[in-house]
């Protein structure tokens, strides 16, 4: 790795996020880090949902509830352990911990004991730890960096994530049908673990070049409501900027939900294989285009024209695709749209989404923010796929994609919405700062 203050990975950092030299060790093991966590997750994705066009929608349901209360119980468990142990040991021992999960299924699957309860097992497992790899990782990221430095790097370092999204399903898309899909499970596992000496360094240069000493955070030494299990949850519902992205959160699920079904659906005549490679090419063309998006627009659309803007544009975009689908409920305009939705999400909206929590204190950062990520994210697969169903099955109101397309032009405005007022308090409180810093010097 080039980190020198000439070197072509300092030119290309320049260029794209006005990284100073002392930040570019730190960005490029970020950027890395999130690479292998997000390439673990996809080279698993397109497996577990392939598995899903096997069930009906009310199955599905189903596992998105059992889903949401694996992912409580996790979060919980989770909150207890963080204020017994320090955090920096917290973030590798959860990726060895799922590392080996990822083994044991593979053992289980090796011996052909593969049947339909490992298979929902296998479903509930990676979705808990498909929210679980980002949250860890970002409560890592934004207890490196400060405020001001995330809202010039968390663009890049999501570049990151983008390419492992891609390398992810690269892997699985060429090796799925002559390896065999669950054959992936082993390369994901080790993956994970290449992440452990990464987690290690940057610690290292937090309190070195960085010069974030202060950010280091040691629950271990707080009071009660640290030691309580259940104290993110509480932290949760007392903090009112905790709650508007957890409606944020909660609306972007809903539109999750409603592409998720149709292409679940449109791809029930294909064999397992034949849907895994489908589906990795579908994440192949979203992380691609996410990567250009991150690499040329996010940092400038954060530093230009503020969190609140960036935060609102990919709702508001998305709210004119689904009168697009609306007037034209195709599948290809399915699957556009859906690469369009996915790709601004990774590329502007959850960058944007993740500097808002540099605002928030240690505590309120590791325990609730999987409150945050987890919980309210699995919960709302909960309520939004039953609402789903109650929209378009026959025991509900029977609306065509068009109907539910309509809807979902509404409710993204919602979207929009929240997330420009959730965008102004980051940005007001940016701007506050800089006043007090302009007093002081006076």
């Amino acid at each position: 790795m080039e980190s020198e203050e000439g070197g072509p990975v300092a030119r290309i950092l320049r260029a794209v996020s006005r990284v100073e030299a002392n930040e570019i060790r730190a960005t490029v093991l970020s950027f890395l880090f999130v690479f292998l966590v997000m390439a673990a997750y996809y080279l698993l994705r397109p497996l577990r949902d392939a598995m899903a066009s096997d069930w009906s929608r009310e199955e599905v349901g189903v596992l998105w509830t059992l889903s949401f209360f694996v992912s409580l119980v996790a979060v919980i468990f989770y909150g207890g352990i963080i204020s017994r142990i320090r955090f920096s040991r917290v973030v590798p021992s959860v990726y060895a911990f799922f590392a080996l999960t990822f083994l044991g299924f593979y053992a289980v699957a090796v011996v052909g004991n593969d049947g339909e309860l490992i298979r929902q097992s296998f479903y509930i497992w990676v979705s808990l730890f498909s929210l679980f790899n980002t949250s860890v990782f970002w409560s890592f990221a934004s207890g490196t960096f400060t405020k001001e430095q995330s809202r010039r790097l968390f663009g890049v370092i999501a570049v990151g994530a983008s390419l492992g999204a891609i390398a992810g399903p690269a892997i699985t898309t060429f090796f799925a049908d002559t390896m065999g899909a669950i054959n992936l499970m082993p390369i994901a596992a080790l993956m994970l673990v290449a992440t452990l000496p990464i987690a290690a360094r940057l610690e290292t240069l937090k309190s070195g070049e960085l010069g974030n000493a202060g950010l280091e955070a040691d629950l271990t030494r707080q009071q009660e409501l640290a030691r309580n299990p259940f104290s993110g949850i509480g932290l949760f519902f007392s903090h009112s900027l905790l709650r508007g992205i957890g409606l944020f959160i909660f609306l972007y699920v809903l539109m999750n939900t409603i592409f998720y079904q149709e292409l679940r659906e449109a791809l029930q005549p294909f064999e397992l294989d034949q849907r895994t490679r489908i589906q990795s090419g579908i994440d192949l063309a979203v992380n691609s285009l996410a990567i250009l998006t991150g690499m040329l627009l996010t940092g400038r659309l954060a530093t230009r024209l503020g969190v609140a803007t960036t935060l609102a544009l990919v709702p508001v975009l998305l709210a004119g695709g689904w009168l697009v689908l609306a007037a034209m409920p195709l599948l290809s305009v399915t699957v556009g749209l859906q690469i369009a939705r996915r790709a601004g999400n990774y590329a502007i909206t959850r960058p944007a989404r993740e500097m808002l929590f540099t605002m928030v204190d240690s505590e309120t950062r590791y325990k609730a923010k999987p409150v945050v990520d987890i919980v309210i994210y699995r919960g709302g697969d909960v309520v939004n796929v039953w609402f789903y169903n109650f929209l378009t099955a026959s025991w509900g109101l029977g609306m065509t994609l068009s109907g539910v397309a309509v809807i979902a032009a509404v409710l993204s405005l919602v979207w929009a919405g929240v997330g420009y007022r959730l965008g102004k308090r980051f940005d007001s409180d940016d701007n506050a700062a800089a006043a007090r810093a302009i007093l002081g010097k006076s």
